[in-house]
Protein backbone atom coordinates (compact mmCIF):
# COMPACT_ATOMS: atom_id res chain seq x y z
CA UNK A 1 0.00 0.00 0.00
CA UNK A 2 1.67 3.48 -0.99
CA UNK A 3 -0.23 5.83 0.93
CA UNK A 4 -2.60 4.19 4.22
CA UNK A 5 -4.63 7.66 4.51
CA UNK A 6 -7.77 8.93 3.72
CA UNK A 7 -9.50 12.21 4.04
CA UNK A 8 -12.85 12.76 5.93
CA UNK A 9 -14.32 12.84 2.36
CA UNK A 10 -12.70 9.86 1.19
CA UNK A 11 -13.54 7.48 4.21
CA UNK A 12 -17.24 8.36 4.12
CA UNK A 13 -16.74 7.29 0.19
CA UNK A 14 -14.74 4.33 1.62
CA UNK A 15 -17.61 3.56 3.70
CA UNK A 16 -20.08 3.73 0.91
CA UNK A 17 -17.92 0.58 -0.26
CA UNK A 18 -17.75 -1.07 2.29
CA UNK A 19 -21.06 -1.28 3.45
CA UNK A 20 -22.15 -2.23 0.05
CA UNK A 21 -19.82 -4.11 -1.58
CA UNK A 22 -19.76 -5.95 -3.76
CA UNK A 23 -21.40 -2.88 -5.59
CA UNK A 24 -20.95 -1.60 -9.39
CA UNK A 25 -19.16 1.41 -10.23
CA UNK A 26 -22.26 3.07 -11.77
CA UNK A 27 -24.13 2.32 -8.34
CA UNK A 28 -21.29 3.42 -6.91
CA UNK A 29 -21.73 6.52 -8.51
CA UNK A 30 -25.73 7.20 -7.80
CA UNK A 31 -25.13 6.17 -4.32
CA UNK A 32 -22.44 8.51 -3.83
CA UNK A 33 -24.45 11.12 -5.98
CA UNK A 34 -27.27 11.05 -3.49
CA UNK A 35 -25.03 11.19 0.49
CA UNK A 36 -22.06 12.96 -1.05
CA UNK A 37 -23.79 15.10 -3.60
CA UNK A 38 -20.88 13.76 -6.25
CA UNK A 39 -21.07 13.79 -9.95
CA UNK A 40 -20.08 10.52 -11.41
CA UNK A 41 -16.80 12.03 -12.45
CA UNK A 42 -15.83 12.80 -8.72
CA UNK A 43 -16.73 9.29 -7.69
CA UNK A 44 -14.27 7.78 -10.27
CA UNK A 45 -11.89 9.74 -9.93
CA UNK A 46 -11.70 9.32 -5.82
CA UNK A 47 -12.11 5.35 -6.58
CA UNK A 48 -9.39 5.36 -9.34
CA UNK A 49 -7.10 6.96 -6.42
CA UNK A 50 -8.04 4.55 -3.48
CA UNK A 51 -7.68 1.57 -6.28
CA UNK A 52 -4.21 3.28 -6.58
CA UNK A 53 -3.38 3.19 -2.46
CA UNK A 54 -4.90 -0.54 -2.47
CA UNK A 55 -7.62 -0.56 -0.87
CA UNK A 56 -10.35 -1.32 -3.57
CA UNK A 57 -9.92 -2.99 -6.51
CA UNK A 58 -12.94 -1.83 -9.66
CA UNK A 59 -12.54 -5.72 -11.79
CA UNK A 60 -14.67 -5.16 -14.85
CA UNK A 61 -17.36 -2.38 -13.42
CA UNK A 62 -17.18 -4.32 -9.86
CA UNK A 63 -15.82 -2.74 -6.80
CA UNK A 64 -14.92 -4.55 -3.64
CA UNK A 65 -12.27 -3.86 -0.85
CA UNK A 66 -8.72 -5.26 -0.70
CA UNK A 67 -8.69 -5.16 2.84
CA UNK A 68 -11.61 -4.48 4.92
CA UNK A 69 -12.60 -1.51 7.00
CA UNK A 70 -11.42 -2.99 9.94
CA UNK A 71 -8.26 -3.84 8.78
CA UNK A 72 -7.75 -0.48 6.80
CA UNK A 73 -8.52 1.68 10.45
CA UNK A 74 -5.98 -0.85 12.60
CA UNK A 75 -3.24 -0.34 9.73
CA UNK A 76 -3.52 3.14 9.85
CA UNK A 77 -3.66 3.67 13.98
CA UNK A 78 -0.52 1.58 13.83
CA UNK A 79 1.18 3.44 10.88
CA UNK A 80 0.11 6.65 12.99
CA UNK A 81 1.96 5.36 16.60
CA UNK A 82 4.81 4.47 14.76
CA UNK A 83 5.14 7.95 13.12
CA UNK A 84 4.46 9.70 15.75
CA UNK A 85 5.09 8.06 18.62
CA UNK A 86 8.12 6.38 18.15
CA UNK A 87 5.67 3.04 18.11
CA UNK A 88 5.63 3.57 21.91
CA UNK A 89 2.39 2.13 22.29
CA UNK A 90 2.43 3.12 26.15
CA UNK A 91 3.48 6.85 24.75
CA UNK A 92 0.49 7.39 22.51
CA UNK A 93 -2.00 6.34 25.91
CA UNK A 94 -0.56 8.29 28.06
CA UNK A 95 -1.28 11.08 25.60
CA UNK A 96 -4.70 10.61 24.88
CA UNK A 97 -5.06 10.00 28.61
CA UNK A 98 -3.72 13.38 29.24
CA UNK A 99 -6.75 14.82 26.96
CA UNK A 100 -9.52 12.53 27.75
CA UNK A 101 -10.46 10.42 31.20
CA UNK A 102 -10.84 6.90 30.55
CA UNK A 103 -14.20 5.41 31.64
CA UNK A 104 -14.32 2.29 33.89
CA UNK A 105 -15.77 0.28 31.08
CA UNK A 106 -12.55 1.50 28.81
CA UNK A 107 -10.27 0.66 31.14
CA UNK A 108 -11.69 -2.71 31.98
CA UNK A 109 -11.50 -3.26 27.72
CA UNK A 110 -8.35 -2.37 27.48
CA UNK A 111 -7.26 -4.55 30.73
CA UNK A 112 -9.00 -7.35 28.75
CA UNK A 113 -6.99 -7.08 25.80
CA UNK A 114 -3.31 -7.05 27.84
CA UNK A 115 -4.78 -9.76 29.43
CA UNK A 116 -5.78 -11.29 26.02
CA UNK A 117 -2.32 -10.14 24.23
CA UNK A 118 -0.44 -12.03 27.40
CA UNK A 119 -2.10 -14.81 26.70
CA UNK A 120 -0.85 -15.26 23.21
Amino acid sequence: MTELQMGPIESRFADIIWTNEPISSSELAKKSEAELTWKKTTSYTVLKRLCGKGIFVNNRGTVTSLISREQFYSMQSAQYVEETFDGSLPAFIAAFTKQKKLSSKEIAEIQKMIEEAEEK
